[in-house]
């Protein structure tokens, strides 16, 4: 058994061949490790686990609460503000000084206390769902999490488990993995327990497994040797130059920043200038353009967007939807065509062999006992199919496997060599094109004939069963009494006995469900590994007129703009391989849509990393709910539908905040560089004016919860920049209007001066940002929409602050405020009431003439999920706890033998 000191060999040095574990037989490589092919007892493993470390890249969820803390002011300007605050401290200002800083601190705390909850509710719910590796423990096999692999345990793996850190072969059953997440090579690596060359390449390590590959086919055992950082993905991932790929949302916000940073930098330097050049104190101009700066600045983004995400999971949870990756959320309520797979999704999901027949349609004995055989023996993932197969008929006892050569998306076969009653034979089944491929003769019921004789009358009866909608496979064989291995090349010189008619019906209420997608501005596109026919006859089921169907060998004729012109119009895409529906979901994406993808199967990680939104289900394989943005607890498309109006609504609860508050953020500076040319002193403190920004940003924070009107979910919405530029003129330039009106009146009626007419717009400005937000939210008449309870009272409650925070002596002073006169206060509300008629006047021009029926909509935003980001998606995905990849899913094999591809 393995000693304590067995982690250090988890250091892998990849120059030295001496450490090229691949290159050396497996006994000893377990002798190295200490450990053996029965695996490490519990106490050495947790010894270990300590020792190693979390079997993670990265671990984005293990940073501290002071990490987090800290993060809240991370912000550059906030960073230079506290410098400056710092400075003004030093030269005697400490009152000021200390208010900044007070209110700094309070917003730090506000925006740290929000997220930190939001991060909290979410770890609870993907707690809830992860998924599990099998492991060999004092010669037991137990779960455990992938995180608790270590080091020297010993790794049970089968047909679409993902590998969970690199490891050495130690047996193999017909082992295949997809390795393309780290090779680019498409097609499956055969491993064997045999070493391979220590020079060789990464590809050709035929007895290494390796982090962020999974098993296609067959099964195997094999020892750990590398976790975490120290695995080739681990080691791949410190070389990446690009961080993981943007979604369409964060691509979105980081542009948002972007405009917002060039506004900010503008207003701050014109502000200054204007401060110096009038004379003013150098130090009280520079904290006065940076308070200014940090007003303008929507600094509770980040956490209004971590506490809707976090309340959308939550929603959408109870939807029956789990989120994985937060972001996710957002890009699916912008969703506007999904691609999914056929079977349980469009269909029921509950295939029946209907019958085995030969080419009259006539009944079929040997056909359906050796498609039996062929499903019982062989050792890869048990799919629909053939579960059909083995309810319908079971095999004689008699019959012992020998060899078997397991099914993959290229060949689309699947072959079992095994000794029956009548001696030795390979059997092979799969989809009738690929199994014709290799026969030369065909029993009909005048006997065995040349294929070529009976081809067009199959041929013809392969059609008719797949323009009604059924499943064909064919089934074939021949005597192979010498052989005692095979291979792909043994697929040659068979006998078709006949075919196998599967029926999977469609899913109940599947009208109604497209009715509502198509509602909603989804476009509906399928992707099978189907045959055309099969296809086209189910795309019949969620389209009007005559479905447009495209086939793999017609894709591949395409280049990818062509593609991308093309994608946008057919409905079906049918006989894919897993490279084909990656690249189809790619060209949607280029042709400026936000694609989904929903798959389950061992054939689907490829397309669910490509797309925007990657959706699986809590019976999938695990390598797709690896690479699941989300997972559904029931496989209907009808759950989607209302994961994408929870979507939307958190989207729009966002954008909600981004409107309101820049608007009027983007009004007060306007308004106050205006104010600074004509006032002999400072329109408000920088004290005051971080005042104003944080219990104006107090009722944004409630926005997550805030309701959202029906109409506002119908349709597709994405970051428009050019939208919430002109949002943020038009209705800042209003603001700014109405602060002119309340300057002149606090000068030229109320002959204010600097503390009163402080004072007076501290009050004012704070009133109609708070009332202005009630207008904004909504695109209907402000009292046609009801609020948010949280909403309204957290507004009420801020407003009656406002109003008597000047009229506390002590803290009045400490801020630089006077209690104005009652005349005043009723002004300053009619003055609000003013500005409300105004901005609901200026709202229904605006979104008449300026707005589209998408605010926030507008072109693809976001095209980062490019095939050449994959190795940074994975080694993101490793970075993570991998908490929601839940269960194992009834997927339809597009062929028989195939393990669980999602059409």
């Amino acid at each position: 058994m393995a000693g304590p000191g067995a982690a250090a060999s988890s250091e892998v040095d990849r120059g030295d061949d001496d450490a090229a574990y691949w290159a050396s037989p497996a006994s000893a490589v377990l002798a190295g490790l200490r450990t053996s092919a029965a695996g490490l007892s519990d106490d050495e493993a947790a010894r270990r686990l300590a020792a190693s470390g979390p079997n993670r890249i990265s671990d984005q969820r293990s940073t501290g609460i002071w990490a987090e803390l800290l993060r809240q002011f991370r912000q550059p300007v906030i960073l230079v503000l506290l410098a400056a605050t710092g400075l003004s401290l030093l030269l005697g200002d400490r009152i000021d000084a200390v208010i900044i800083l007070a209110i700094v601190v309070l917003s730090g705390l506000l925006g740290f206390w929000q997220e930190h909850r939001a991060g909290v509710t979410v770890a609870r719910l993907l707690d809830q769902v992860q998924i599990e590796i099998e492991v060999r423990r004092g010669g037991q096999v137990t779960s455990v999490a992938p995180e608790q692999v270590v080091p020297g345990d010993v790794v049970v793996l089968h047909a679409g488990d993902v590998v969970p850190c690199d490891c050495r072969v130690l047996t193999a059953d017909s082992l295949q993995l997809d390795e393309s997440a780290l090779t680019g090579e498409t097609y499956p690596r055969h491993k064997s327990a045999d070493p391979a060359p220590a020079d060789a390449p990464l590809a050709e390590r035929s007895g290494a497994l390796f982090q962020g590959s999974h098993v296609v086919s067959g099964r195997g055992e094999a020892v750990a040797v590398a976790t975490g950082r120290s695995t080739e993905l681990g080691h791949m991932s410190r070389a990446l130059v690009a961080a993981p790929p943007s979604t369409s949302f964060e691509a979105g916000t980081a542009r948002f920043g972007l405009m917002l940073a060039r506004v900010t930098a503008l207003l701050t330097a014109m502000i200054l200038l204007i401060n110096v050049v009038l004379g003013r104190p150098f130090i009280d101009a520079v904290l006065f353009s940076l308070a200014l700066a940090v007003g303008v600045t929507p600094q509770m983004l980040p956490t209004i967007v971590a506490v809707s995400l976090s309340s959308g999971a939550r929603r959408m949870a109870r939807a029956q939807v789990i989120v994985r990756r937060l972001d996710a959320i957002e890009d699916l309520g912008s969703m506007d065509v999904l691609c999914t797979d056929k079977t349980g999704t469009l269909t029921e999901g509950t295939i029946t062999l209907l019958a085995a027949t030969g080419l009259e349609g006539e009944e079929s004995a040997v056909t359906a006992d050796r498609a039996a055989v062929n499903a019982a023996l062989q050792t890869g993932y048990t799919n629909p199919l053939d579960q059909a197969i083995l309810r319908s008929h079971r095999p004689d006892g008699a019959w012992q496997a020998v060899a078997e050569v397991p099914f993959d998306f290229e060949r689309k076969r699947l072959s079992v060599l095994a000794d029956g009653p009548d001696g030795r034979v390979l059997i092979t089944k799969g989809a009738f094109p690929t199994v014709t491929a290799v026969v030369t003769e065909a029993v009909t019921g005048e006997g065995t004939r040349p294929w070529e004789e009976v081809r067009h009358a199959y041929d013809e009866r392969f059609r008719s069963l797949g323009a009604q909608g059924y499943r064909v496979v064919a089934v074939a064989e021949r005597p192979a009494p010498e052989q005692t291995r095979v291979g792909a090349e043994d697929e040659r010189g068979m006998t078709l006995l006949g075919l196998l008619v599967f029926e999977d019906p469609p899913k109940a209420g599947l009208d109604a469900t497209v009715a509502r997608l198509t509602a909603q501005g989804i476009r509906l596109c399928m992707l099978t590994g189907d045959n055309r026919l099969a296809a086209l006859h189910v795309a019949h089921w969620f389209t009007d007129g005559e479905p447009r169907v495209m086939t793999g060998r017609e894709v591949d004729t395409l280049d990818d703009p062509q593609l991308a012109a093309v994608a946008a119009d057919v409905d079906a895409f049918a006989e894919l391989t897993p490279s084909q529906k990656e690249r189809i979901v790619g060209a949607v994406r280029a042709s400026g849509s936000v694609v989904g993808y929903l798959g389950d199967g061992i054939n689907d990680a490829a397309p669910l990393r490509a797309a925007d939104v990657g959706i699986s289900v809590d019976t999938a394989v695990d390598v797709a709910k690896s690479a699941a943005s989300m997972v559904l607890l029931d496989k209907d498309l009808g759950v989607v539908v209302d994961g994408v109006r929870l979507g939307r609504q958190t989207f729009a609860n966002t954008i909600k905040y981004v409107y309101t508050t820049i608007s009027a953020n983007f009004g007060n500076t306007v308004s106050m560089a205006a104010a600074s040319t004509f006032l002999p002193f400072l329109p408000l403190l920088p004290r005051q004016i971080l005042l104003l920004n944080f219990l104006s940003d107090l009722p944004s924070v409630t926005i997550a919860a805030d309701r959202v009107d029906p109409e506002v979910v119908d349709r597709p919405r994405r970051w428009d920049l050019d939208e919430v530029r002109s949002f943020m003129v038009v209705f800042g330039l209003l603001s700014s209007a109405f602060d002119l009106l309340t300057f002149a009146i606090l000068i030229g009626v109320f002959d204010a001066g600097a503390t009163l007419f402080q004072s007076g717009w501290f009050i004012g400005s704070t009133l109609t940002e708070l009332a202005v937000l009630f207008v904004l939210r909504t695109r209907r008449l402000a009292y046609r929409s009801r609020p948010g309870r949280a909403l309204l009272v957290t507004s009420v409650v801020v407003g009656l602050v406002t109003v008597v925070l000047p009229f506390l002596p002590h803290v009045a002073d400490a801020l630089g405020l006077t209690g104005p006169p009652v005349l005043l206060l009723l002004t300053l509300v009619a003055i609000t009431g003013g500005y409300v008629v105004a901005a609901e006047a200026t709202k229904r021009v605006f979104y008449r003439r300026l707005g589209r029926p998408g605010a926030a909509s507008g072109p693809a935003a976001g095209d980062g999920m490019r095939h050449h980001h994959r190795l940074a998606r994975l080694a993101s995905e490793h970075g993570h706890r991998v908490a929601a990849d839940v269960a194992d899913a009834p997927a339809g094999s597009a062929e028989p033998g195939a393990p669980a591809p999602s059409g």
